[in-house]
């Protein structure tokens, strides 16, 4: 079976990157060379939360860290967060790693 990727369009940088569907997408931001503020990686520290404006997530975990109207509201957690569509997350702090 092939795999699926969606892309994924950071606001406000307008950066995009492609993102498997196996993978979260806080990995596919920092494979991608970016940097956005993260801690647990499980869901539940909500360090990472930002807002998702256009497109589809599914999660790793069952209820991630987010109350039932922040969900509603749009607001997701990227270290649990799969795309099961092209994204555009606003990822306000997220910045793109410099290697000098």
């Amino acid at each position: 079976m092939p795999t699926i990727s969606h892309t994924i369009t950071l606001a406000p940088l307008g950066a995009s990157f492609s993102v498997q569907e196996d993978t979260t997408l806080l990995l596919a931001l920092e494979a991608a060379g970016f940097d956005a503020p993260s801690s647990c990686r499980n869901g539940t520290c909500r360090t990472c939360i930002c807002r998702l404006q256009a497109g589809t997530v599914a999660y790793t975990v069952e209820w991630p860290g987010l109350s039932f109207d922040e969900k509603r509201e749009g607001f997701i957690l990227p270290c649990v967060a799969l795309a099961r569509s092209d994204l555009v997350v606003d990822v306000p702090l997220a910045r793109r790693v410099s290697f000098d």
